[in-house]
């Protein structure tokens, strides 16, 4: 399309139109994605999941959110300011027990206008949850739901700064999430190309053919997603150790020696032992009443040198 610009000239009565197209919009820069703001779960028993949360892994609870009939819909379990688990008390929709993974940004308007200009999905607005913070999803190539969370000064989470960390909690933060991904170079497009993560490693686990999974990290932080691969999509109850939760822990014997002093680990019947992964770093599997995996690991390998990549093809 062309806009017409008439000239006027002071020595001749004549007219000169020239046809200049118009400006391109400028695109629309990407905000910072600062890491993982939080992990939402479904939980058949809302008192079995706070004994697992928050009695064996330590953390504490700020907050809720009720149901019409006055019973708590959501459970905000604290990790550390920035980052938070989410227990919902209803029964799972489609993803398993995931309900969603939720990443923050300095700029959720900025951000819901680049995502829009990159032919994602989007709401027309941001508005602020029932915690007063700017939030809007979007779902990634495999359906899961993305919530962008943008922290907001007079929000519950800035209220409760610096409060309810105990010191029996076994972690302070959340290393990356994992769920399952079927199409790996959609989601590689999505995340990456998109959303900027870069991608750092590649693993697969012990006798596989294929490659497993895929780690990328945050274009402006430290925590990182793990695409976990398939070749047959699990049931939806045998997906919790999949999706999973990873908490770091400096010291993994220290961790495992707390969790042992806890109160709630008598009620908790699944042995806990370290072991050491693909990655080479010490972890150990826990299991929710749910079967929702969580991951203690440490941040580096046990000997320093960073683990061989993964060679193998995707699943397909």
């Amino acid at each position: 399309m062309a806009q017409l610009y008439i000239l006027y000239s002071m020595r001749s009565p004549l007219y000169l139109l020239l046809a200049a197209p118009l400006f391109a919009q400028a695109p629309v820069e990407r905000p910072k994605v600062l890491g993982i703001a939080h992990v939402a779960v479904y939980v058949s028993d809302l008192a079995k999941a706070r004994a697992f949360y928050e009695g064996l892994l330590g953390f504490g609870e700020p907050f809720t959110l009720p149901k019409p009939d006055g019973s708590v819909s959501i459970a905000f379990v604290k990790v550390n300011d920035h980052q938070y688990l989410e227990l919902f008390n209803e029964e799972p929709k489609d993803d398993g027990r995931l309900n969603h993974i939720s990443i923050y940004t300095d700029n959720a308007d900025r951000m819901r206008d680049y995502l829009a200009s990159r032919g994602v999905a989007a709401p027309a607005t941001v508005p602020k949850g029932r915690t007063g913070n700017k939030n809007f999803n979007v779902k990634d190539p495999d359906g899961h739901t993305v919530e962008i969370v943008e922290y907001e000064p007079d929000s519950w989470t800035a209220r409760e700064a610096g409060k309810f960390m105990p010191a029996t909690r076994v972690s302070d933060h959340i290393l990356h999430v994992g769920f399952l991904v079927g199409n790996l170079d959609a989601s590689i497009k999505f995340y990456g190309g998109i959303l900027g993560f870069r991608e750092f490693w590649r693993g697969n686990s012990a006798n596989s053919k294929t490659l497993s999974w895929v780690n990328m990290r945050v274009p402006d932080g430290d925590d990182y997603l793990e695409l976990m691969l398939y070749d047959t999509l699990p049931a939806p109850d045998r997906r919790g150790t999949a999706n999973h939760i990873a908490l770091m822990v400096p010291d993994m014997a220290k961790a495992l020696a707390t969790l042992e002093t806890q109160p709630a680990r008598k009620d908790y019947s699944r042995q806990i032992a370290a072991q050491t992964g693909v990655n080479r770093r010490r972890q150990a599997n826990l299991y929710d009443p749910d079967g929702t995996r969580v991951e203690l690991m440490e941040p580096n390998t046990i000997d320093g040198q960073p683990p061989a990549p993964s060679t193998l093809p995707p699943p397909r």
